[in-house]
Formats: structure tokens, sequence, C-alpha cells
């Protein structure tokens, strides 16, 4: 049977204290392998306790539109900016980047003080690192995201390219079509990430089972379908790696919470509490066992 390696990553911890007990509880239940830091959450440094107090796996989710920057340089008067002082948006950022109104030795010297501060947080260097919000795979920022990656011999990154994306009906229409952008963005990254010798799991899933979209249908159909769709276009004599992406937690409660603005809607939805229930969930884990498919986290590919 073909072994599979399953990380499953908690999104946005250090986001506030009630994300954190929901991502640590997920990874005490074994439903999570591995998690992403938002260095500016406002319980970042709790996220970094509790990781090492229960031996999570831990990466850095690099974020340049939510919230405040950590350059100390950068909290005023950067391109990074909107005029309240924090981060664009998800939007912003983009609407931004599209109008060349975004310096990327900003963005730059923002990442490297993200890694920085994961460092000072957590005692070590991040073996992975991501985009809160897909920022990554933008253009001219996948550059900079790269040079970044590679300066500080950070291995592996993720590249959201979702198999089957496309016939996924149930995403609202104006959703699809932010998904989309992201998938676009994601091939043209693709070469840029190969050519600084960066990494990522084999398949990539997160799209199509976020928030209120997850059950344990969708999470064993998205694999199923994903390994299929990938052993025939070349067939496996070793180990499929995957990603599942996913955002657990108990819902914040304004205004504890967020990077800096406090927390947004999504945080604040039953979606997270959704997430961490569906995770959880004994037919999941028999699904793995079932599959052959052993939870693991970057160190271990």
């Amino acid at each position: 049977m073909l072994q599979v390696k399953l990380i499953v990553t908690g999104d946005d911890f250090g986001y506030c204290p009630r994300r954190n007990q929901g991502i640590v509880d997920c990874f005490l239940a074994g439903a999570i392998s591995n998690v992403s830091l938002l260095v500016n959450g406002s319980a970042a440094a709790d996220a970094a306790k509790l990781a090492r107090r229960h031996n999570i796996p831990i990466g850095l989710h690099a974020n340049l539109s939510e919230g405040s920057p950590v350059c100390e340089v950068l909290k005023t008067n950067s391109s990074l900016l909107n005029q309240d002082g924090f981060f664009h948006g998800k939007m912003g950022f983009r609407t931004a980047l599209s109008k060349g109104l975004l310096n990327m030795s900003e963005v730059k010297q923002e990442l490297k003080a993200q890694v920085e501060l994961f460092h000072e947080l957590t005692g070590h260097l991040p073996p992975h690192m991501d985009g809160h919000q897909h920022v990554h795979v933008l253009p001219e920022v996948r550059q900079v995201f790269a040079e970044v990656l590679e300066e500080y011999g950070i291995k592996y990154t993720r590249v959201p390219i979702e198999p089957g994306l496309h016939n996924c009906d149930w995403i609202p229409p104006s959703l699809m079509d932010f998904y989309l952008g992201v998938e676009e963005d994601s091939f043209n990254t693709v070469d840029v990430f190969t050519k600084h010798g960066i990494r990522w799991p084999d398949i990539y899933i997160g799209l199509s089972t976020m928030g209120r979209n997850m059950s344990v249908s969708s999470i064993r159909s998205a694999i199923d379908s994903a390994i299929l769709e990938l052993t025939a276009k070349a067939p496996q004599g070793r180990t499929v790696t995957i990603e599942l992406m996913v955002h657990p937690g108990y819902p914040s409660v304004p205004p504890v919470g967020g990077c800096g603005e406090g927390p947004d809607d999504f945080s604040q939805s039953w979606e997270r509490l959704h997430e961490l229930q569906t995770l959880i969930k004994p037919e999941l884990q028999s699904h793995y066992k079932s599959r052959n498919i052993q939870l693991c986290s970057f160190k271990d590919l």
C-alpha cells in the first residue's frame, strides 16, 4: 500500500489565547501535527511557550496583510501601512501591490524581522514558512519571500494549488474568484521557489475544506481524490506528502485577539470551533489508519 505522510497545519497560532488553546487541544488529540505562528499576533509569546511545553512542531506564518509590522522602522511611514497605520488588509494589500505602491525592500525588511522574532520567541529558526492569506505567492513578493527563505536556510513552504478546486460547487462565487487568483499566483510561483531550492509537499488541501465546508467526508474525499490524481499522472514508488491547512480554535472574543486591530469576523465565528470538532472526530483518525496515512510535521519529510 502507498505510504502517505500528512502534515495537518493549524494556521494562525498566536492570534489570541482562545485560538492557542483550541490548537493545543487539537494537537493533544492527535488531530493536527504542525502549527504556523503569527509572530505579530497578540498571543504570539504565549503560543511559543505552549509549543515548547507540548513539543508542537512550529513554523512561521509570515504576515504582511493583517495588523501591525514587527519591524520597528516600518511601524510609521511605510508603504506597507494604510492611513490608519496598519497593514492594508487581505484585498487592500493586493490592490496596493497591483498599483505598484509597495516597496519590496520594505517587504523584505519585514519578512526578515518576522523570522528574527520567531527565532527570539522559539529559540530556533522556522523549519517551514508560509504566508498569511497566501501573500507569499503574489507577484514580486514571491521573489523576495524566496530570497529570505534561502538566506535563512528555511527549506519548506506552502504552494496552495489544490487538486479538484474547480469542481467545488459549494464554494460561493466571490470566494472562488479569490481562490482561483491564489491558484494562478501559485502556478507562477513554482519556478521561483524551485530556483531557490525551496520545497513543498506533493499535494496541498485546505481551500475546499475550510470553515463551514469542513467535514470528515470533505477531508476524506479531498485526500483520496488528490492521491488518485497524483498517482495517475506519475505512479509513485515512494511516499506521497500532503499538507492539509486548517484553522481550528475557540472563537475569539473581542477586544482580545488579532494582530493589532482586534479579531476579525472569521476568528469570532463558529467556524473555528466547527473545524476543531471535525478534526478530532475518531472516524477521521480511523480513515488515516485505513489508508496508511501517517501524520507528521515538515521536520519529518
